[in-house]
């Protein structure tokens, strides 16, 4: 039985996951950090394992962070609450062609932090 508690949950985890992926986010550290729980973790769409310190390094520079350049393109986006403080979200995402199956685990340990991306995982789709 889901509650109102867990739909607020649910759509303040879909609404940074969707922050996360916007280029204002990713090319910016500081704001990156925000989103990023201390223990994140990571296995990207080409199988690569990334930590926190390893994607705050990199995110700025990856592909989805310039204005100018390709952005994720988000689709069929739900959620579900696997426990106080823990939502497991899942969609698809296109980037610059090509598409990806994802899941995230955001999770929020108070109110300060408030949630953060705990665990990342992309599996590409391949072409028909």
């Amino acid at each position: 039985m889901h509650t109102n508690d867990d739909e607020a949950a649910v759509a303040e985890a879909i609404e940074r996951e969707l922050l996360l992926m916007t280029p204002a986010v990713r090319s910016s550290r500081e704001l990156s950090e925000r989103y990023l729980d201390p223990e994140f973790v990571e296995v990207g769409a080409s199988g690569r394992r990334w930590d926190r310190p390893s994607m705050l390094a990199a995110m700025e520079v990856m592909r989805g962070a310039a204005e100018d350049g390709p952005t994720y393109a988000p689709s069929g986006m739900t959620g579900t609450v696997l426990a106080p403080g823990i939502v497991h979200l899942t969609f698809e995402t296109v980037l610059d062609g090509r598409r990806a199956r994802r899941s995230s685990i955001w999770r929020k340990t108070d109110d300060t932090a408030g949630w953060r991306m705990y665990y990342h995982q992309a599996t590409p789709v391949p072409d028909p």
